[in-house]
């Protein structure tokens, strides 16, 4: 139900069932036998899935990159797969390095969850070095496909580039979001890896997996729980599914594979706006899969729900007790961030409504989207309904409402500026200095603001246009000093 501009969402999951469909149907044609085309299926799924690089060449090279790092990782894994306590070393190894390659980039993060992914997937199908030559031919048969479908027959990328992500927060040494992330993640596996085992020998990388996944976007303890409330919640309600519909099937292969297509389908839609109904499809999907294996029973989704359960536990106190940050310290700096674009955005338009021909708003409006989209994935253990810290999720609601309204008049002041008759007006500079003092006393404690009256709105449409949009985000900058200065450092510290 969530709003999807420009089908988006939409058309990304329709090219993702194709292109894992084809990889599927071209290992399946092969010859191959169940577990090869499992394991092509689900590379095909993570390149369509975590390849996001800003240009569709550097997302070809990554995909091309891509068995570079899962070919030794799926030898390393078969190869150990008799001694438990080095293969448990090398999984934990493989851990830390995939979470610490996300420090270079989009690119870093595709090799390093498909790395661990490879790991995963050889203990889920108990591969062996004899069945490599297999797996490795349905990853190159799987990443083929699904690139033919990426980036020639539907290259969604080629028409509308994706924007690039925020930078993340400049931090140096622990302190860096991937290295702290990198130990963080490596205790909570571990831990999960040692919890699991007692719960089961056979299926405790399901735990690992889960502590895993969590780890995966988050930059903060608060939004670290959440994630792992919400994956909790995910596999329940999928596991519930899956008693009525994957059970009964039997592992019927017609019947399977359309509902494998549907989940498939579902993760996609839903991993932009709803990381529980992603989880949802997840594990109907592997609940499906292992029907194919022939092994799917009550007993074995009723252990799927108490790994996933150890994950979600050794990420909690992971992000406790191993380098924490509070959800205060990494919201703070979201939340200036977006400040500081807005001034930038207000700068831009103006200069653009004063005649420069290289000043571009919407250029920085873009930019804004998605430093919001950062804030709010920050705030959202604050937001959250079982939040108890009602006052908090009340100033945090605010804040996250008055930057909506400044990213509204931001878009309209650039759409204005975007009009070729549009003319330079003296109060637009003016209005555009008060936006630049406003964002200053926001982002820099102690210092006041001096209170300017706004000035009279002209008639001349266009400048009348500009300045009531400039006016209008003067005021829910003025606004925003209730929630984010009320008490300091921050009403939102301790979340």
């Amino acid at each position: 139900m969530a709003p999807d501009p420009g089908r988006a969402r939409l058309r990304t999951a329709i090219r993702a069932v194709m292109g894992v469909a084809f990889a599927v149907a071209v290992v399946q044609l092969s010859g191959l036998p169940m577990t090869a085309s499992i394991t092509g299926g689900l590379a095909a799924l993570l390149a369509l899935f975590t390849v996001a690089d800003g240009t569709v060449r550097r997302q070809v090279i990554t995909t091309a990159l891509l068995p570079a790092v899962g070919f030794p990782v799926l030898a390393l894994a078969a190869a150990l797969h008799g001694l438990p306590l080095v293969r448990d070393g090398a999984f934990l190894a493989v851990v830390f390095c995939g979470v610490y390659a996300r420090r270079w980039g989009p690119r870093g993060n595709a090799l390093g969850i498909f790395g661990f992914m490879m790991f995963f997937a050889t203990q889920f199908l108990h591969a062996v070095p004899a069945q490599l030559p297999h797996l490795y031919a349905a990853v190159i048969m799987s990443l083929a496909a699904a690139g033919l479908v990426r980036f020639g027959l539907w290259c969604i990328e080629r028409r509308t580039p994706p924007p690039a992500g925020p930078a993340p927060l400049a931090t140096r040494g622990l302190a860096r979001v991937t290295t702290r992330q990198a130990f963080q993640a490596t205790f909570a596996c571990g831990l999960a890896l040692a919890v699991g085992q007692l719960v089961s020998d056979e299926r405790w990388y399901w735990a690992v997996g889960t502590a895993w996944w969590i780890f995966v976007n988050t930059a903060s303890r608060g939004e670290t729980l959440v994630r792992g409330f919400r994956r909790v919640l995910g596999t329940m309600i999928g596991i519930a599914t899956g008693m009525l519909v994957a059970i009964p099937l039997h592992g019927a292969a017609a019947p399977t594979a359309v509902l494998v297509a549907a989940c498939v389908f579902g993760i996609f839609y839903s991993a932009a706006v709803s990381y529980t109904w992603m989880m949802f499809a997840v594990t109907v999907m592997a609940g499906l899969l292992y029907g194919l294996l022939g092994v799917l029973d009550a007993d074995l989704l009723t252990l799927r729900l108490a790994q996933t359960g150890v994950g979600a536990v050794g990420a909690a106190l992971a992000v406790l007790v191993v380098l924490p940050v509070t959800t205060h310290a990494a919201t703070d700096a979201w939340i200036q961030r977006a400040l500081r674009c807005v001034h930038t955005c207000a700068a831009e338009a103006a200069a653009r409504l004063a005649g420069s021909e290289t000043a571009d708003p919407a250029h920085r409006v873009a930019e804004l989207e998605l430093l919001l989209g950062r804030v709010r994935l920050s705030l959202a253990p604050l937001v959250h309904p079982l939040s108890p810290l009602r006052t908090r999720k009340e100033k945090a609601r605010r804040v996250l409402a008055l930057l909506d309204d400044c990213a509204r008049e931001v878009r309209g002041l650039a759409s204005v500026a975007a009009d070729p008759e549009a003319s330079h007006d003296d109060r637009l500079a003016a209005a555009c200095w008060r936006v630049e003092a406003a964002v200053e006393a926001l982002t820099t404690p102690g210092r006041a603001r001096d209170a300017a009256p706004l000035a009279a709105v002209p008639h001349e449409p266009v400048s009348e246009a500009a300045l009531t949009h400039l006016h209008g985000l003067e005021r829910a900058l003025a606004e925003l000093a209730a929630p984010l200065h009320s008490t300091r450092p921050s009403p939102l510290v301790g979340a």
